[in-house]
């Protein structure tokens, strides 16, 4: 190994391995590359062999000083890793994960082919990381995905149990409208409900794993270095303020995509990390349609719904008119493999694309795109302001119901449909989203968030001079590390 790269920082970064964690963090990973980082990025074994599918083994063996590794996460090959099998996941990496982890990093530090590890830069809910880093010497940053009211209504699930809010007394309190319970003591969160907290509060069992893994990730959090969050102050300033009170080495450092747009055409800004293969016609059916005239629908990677609620959305798209690209997973439905009708499928004809997957920040900035149906994860949601397309919001679980609440009553930039929205309901609202005065105000809403995103991932605008600061405190502890 030549001196020039042995004396390059290295870190070791590593997502909750799902999706929408997987893609902020490989993000942050490109820009700290592009500094001059050495990155070690970690997938599960699972996950890596969906890449290997999804994107070949060219893609696998990673650069020179970008490399990839993986851990197994101790599940059965058999487990589909979805959102049903979360709480396994979340109950068995921080039993199995541990010991591979800590050899991977005994193993790095022992090549001769890269730089000694200087750093841990793990996701926030992958808190066993820690353990290792403590064990090794080793510092670590955490990445929590999460929006900032998201990572706020964690921060207070403890309380919420003290409470005595949590677990709930029976099952009949999720639906004789306990939920609608106002939270008047969170601060910045005036209005909330009990609702709009990440979801893993519903429940009557106290053991609960999502709930009480959550409390334990926050606790652990507390150890790390400091916190990053892919936000910007002017969308979440209160917000922020409150978690500051809590953890004051903070780095808001969002939207990370729009950071990213300011990376060099090389091969490293190409590097992704889509599980799914994404179909890239799409785009070519875009530049086909005019400006604001498609409305996009994507439910994440995660979510699921019931064939009922399939066909009540796809007729209400069918009904509006309106053009639309939707993204339908092939595990989008549970328990069946629905195929959608004939008669669907010729009502929609020229003007409606299904497809299993696409490249989703190239298509929501494209101009023919006029709003946006979303599961609100924060991902989604934070690249939709970013390009000024206004949402309808049909929160799925987690702190998905935190961005609703807060893009519908705080920001402005979209609208919420019922969870159990029939065809009338999606007609109506898409109607709206695409030509009504309610829709042009959250457009107009939008595009301020758009304008105060550029102006912070901007040289000198907070976001940017975050990163800035991130970057000289990951040289300075790893300059201390290398002392140690």
């Amino acid at each position: 190994m030549s001196s020039e790269r042995s004396k390059k920082p290295h870190l070791v970064c590593i997502p909750l391995p799902a999706q929408g964690h997987i893609n902020p963090m490989l993000k942050l990973a490109k820009l700290l590359h592009f500094r001059g980082f050495h990155i070690t990025f970690v997938h599960t074994e699972f996950n890596y062999q969906r890449l290997l599918k999804s994107r070949g083994l060219d893609y696998c063996k990673g650069l020179d000083d970008f490399r990839l590794e993986n851990i197994p996460d101790g599940l059965p090959p058999e487990n589909n890793r979805g959102v049903l099998d979360l709480p396994a996941l979340c109950a068995s990496m921080p039993k199995n994960s541990v010991e591979p982890f800590r050899n991977l990093i005994l193993k790095l530090n022992g090549s001769l082919e890269v730089p000694s590890v200087s750093c841990i830069l793990s996701d926030g809910v992958m808190g066993f990381t820690l353990r290792v880093a403590e064990e090794l010497g080793l510092p670590e940053l955490v990445l929590f995905t999460p929006s900032a009211c998201g990572f706020l209504g964690y921060m207070h699930y403890e309380e919420l149990a003290e409470r005595g809010y949590v677990p709930l007394k029976d099952e009949s309190w999720l639906t004789d409208g306990y939920l609608d319970t106002q939270v008047d003591w969170i601060p910045a969160m005036e209005g909330i409900r009990l609702k709009d907290l990440p979801t893993f509060i519903r429940t009557t069992n106290p053991n609960d794993i999502m709930f009480n893994y959550n409390v334990v990730q926050i606790s652990i959090a507390f150890q790390a270095k400091g916190v990053i969050l892919n936000t910007f102050n002017d969308l979440e300033q209160e917000v922020l303020d409150a978690i500051k009170s809590k953890f004051p080495q903070l780095y808001t450092i969002g939207p990370i995509s729009m950071l990213c747009r300011q990376l060099p055409d090389t091969e490293m800004k190409l590097f992704e990390s889509n599980l799914w293969e994404e179909d890239m016609s799409c785009l070519e059916w875009l530049e086909k349609r005019d400006p604001q005239s498609v409305l996009y629908v994507n439910f994440g990677s995660l979510a699921i719904m019931s064939s009922s609620q399939l066909s009540e959305f796809a007729w209400g798209l069918a009904n509006c008119k309106y053009s639309f690209l939707w993204v339908v997973r092939a595990d989008l439905v549970s328990g069946s493999a629905e195929i959608f009708s004939e008669e669907f499928m010729e009502e929609i004809k020229g003007r409606g694309l299904l497809t299993g997957w696409c490249p989703q920040e190239e298509v929501i900035k494209h101009r023919s795109i006029g709003g946006f149906l979303t599961h609100c994860g924060w991902n989604s949601s934070l690249e939709s302001m970013s390009e000024g397309v206004p949402m309808i919001c049909w929160p799925f679980f987690a702190e998905q119901q935190t961005n609703c609440f807060y893009i519908c009553n705080k920001w402005g930039t979209g609208m919420e449909i019922n969870n159990d929205a029939k065809r009338e309901e999606v007609e109506v609202m898409v109607k709206e989203l695409m030509e009504g005065e309610r829709g042009e105000d959250m457009r107009n809403k939008t595009m301020e968030f758009k304008k105060k995103a550029i102006d912070a991932t901007n040289p000198g605008g907070s976001s940017h001079t975050n990163f800035e600061r991130l970057i000289e405190d990951l040289l300075y502890l790893g300059v201390h590390q290398a002392r140690a």
